[in-house]
């Protein structure tokens, strides 16, 4: 049977676990006769999710003046939806074990992604759109069909990575010839195995391709914030080359190019503890 990105994902499950503690926080948020306080309990029950969103949420990422001791407070400061991107986010992060070292460094893949989450959504941010951390969760969640190549097909994966470095070709061009598909197919059909919102499912697909998204604001968003990380570049996926950029992607978003370098300082103050508080 062809090996193709559904059936890998359907294998994969096996070893990397959906994020049950954000499915069920999902359904209380939607969940008209929920309070705050079933919220609370459903995280408070896994201490190590608690102390490290606690650490998020009191580091200078929130830049918050007085200290947040409690679930239910960081719900009240930052709104229960926010919180449970973080929770998502968190999850996600500690769903993956097992990549090979000589492959990648798992450290090294997750401080991109986390370095494009932050400029996603200071980017949003900028461009004034509404509900910025959806952005957070788009841009930490791009490659993450990377991952799943990574540990299901290391070989094949590895070889990919080899060929694009000393190809001079992107990496999910060399994935696609080598493999038959890309991460950023493997990454929707995850997203989309897992149940989370379509919109993250389109930009992990279309992030490199934003045109065929019909430049979705998202995909813009994440598509320019990839290209500005690996330009840097703080860590990388895989790829050490800087994916190219699709100049309509940036006119949508509307933003003087004068922002650029002052956005990436942010993201580097941002990006230590943020990485310290999600790995």
């Amino acid at each position: 049977m062809q090996l193709t990105a559904h059936s890998l994902v359907n294998k994969s499950l096996n070893l990397v676990s959906p994020p049950s503690t954000y499915a069920r926080l999902n359904e209380l948020i939607h969940d008209p006769h929920s309070a705050i306080d079933a919220i609370s309990e459903v995280i408070n029950a896994d201490p190590a999710l608690t102390t490290r969103l606690l650490k998020i949420v009191n580091s200078p990422f929130y830049g918050f003046p007085s200290q947040i001791n409690t679930i239910s407070r960081a719900i009240a400061v930052i709104g229960t939806h926010e919180l449970t991107q973080l929770v998502l986010a968190t999850s996600v992060v500690k769903a993956f074990n097992g990549i090979p070292d000589d492959l990648i460094k798992v450290r090294t893949f997750w401080q991109h992604s986390i370095a494009c989450a932050i400029c996603a959504k200071l980017l949003a941010q900028a461009a004034g759109y509404q509900h910025s951390e959806q952005y957070l969760i788009a841009g930490l969640l791009h490659n993450i069909g990377s991952l799943v190549l990574y540990q299901s097909v290391p070989e094949l994966a590895a070889e990919a990575i080899k060929s694009a470095r000393f190809g001079h070709e992107v990496l999910h061009l060399a994935e696609q010839r080598i493999i038959g598909f890309d991460h950023t197919e493997a990454g929707e059909a995850l997203i989309q195995a897992w149940r989370l919102p379509a919109s993250l499912a389109c930009v992990a697909r279309h992030h490199h391709t934003p045109l065929a998204a019909g430049y979705a604001t998202e995909v813009c968003i994440v598509h320019v914030a990839d290209v500005m990380i690996s330009a840097v570049p703080f860590g990388h996926s895989g790829d050490q080359h800087v994916p190219p950029l699709d100049p309509v992607a940036w006119q949508r978003l509307n933003l003087p190019a004068e922002i650029i370098p002052p956005l990436l300082r942010k993201v580097a103050t941002q990006l230590e503890h943020m990485t310290a508080s999600l790995l």
